[in-house]
């Protein structure tokens, strides 16, 4: 099984994000039958990247394909907005490393756990800060491929 997660900024400032991003899903899923992506469900980035493994789970009824959404910690919209989160993901999981974590810090080690998790991370980077770029960071530092969709080439990343 391929597992593969989403880092990316709340906003996309370019445009073909979303066509390239299917691209390269497109491209992962010729390399097994069994796919578990990650996501965070965030920002902009994030929903589009939801949204291109619905699309390919579409395209590809012969795969095995499932889309987790991964939360830091437990949040009363999961029970208010019940039907919503049932309907657009596979999975909902909360990590048990995170049970601990002060909330301030539970994103970033839950970005960190989807990375541990994941053969490849697809990316929407265009800045040299913030969580997202942290997350990249972390992931080349493991070893992990990271597919930048961002036009701009970062010199820290």
């Amino acid at each position: 099984m391929k597992v593969c997660t989403f880092a990316g900024h709340r906003e996309v400032y370019q445009s073909g994000i979303g066509e390239r991003l299917e691209l390269e899903i497109e491209k992962l899923l010729q390399a097994d039958h069994e796919f578990l992506f990650l996501t965070g469900g965030m920002g902009l980035f994030d929903g589009m990247g939801a949204g291109a493994v619905r699309a390919a789970k579409r395209r590809h009824p012969e795969k095995s394909i499932t889309l987790a959404l991964v939360l830091p910690y437990p949040s009363n919209r999961l029970n208010t907005d019940k039907e919503y989160y049932e309907s657009s993901y596979d999975q909902i999981m909360i990590p048990e490393e995170l049970d601990a974590a002060h909330y301030k810090a539970a994103i970033g080690l839950r970005n960190r756990w989807m990375v541990d998790q994941a053969d490849t991370v697809i990316a929407y980077v265009c800045r040299d800060f913030g969580g997202a770029w942290t997350t990249v960071r972390y992931a080349q530092r493991q070893g992990k491929t990271v597919i930048n969709l961002a036009e701009i080439e970062l010199s820290r990343v």
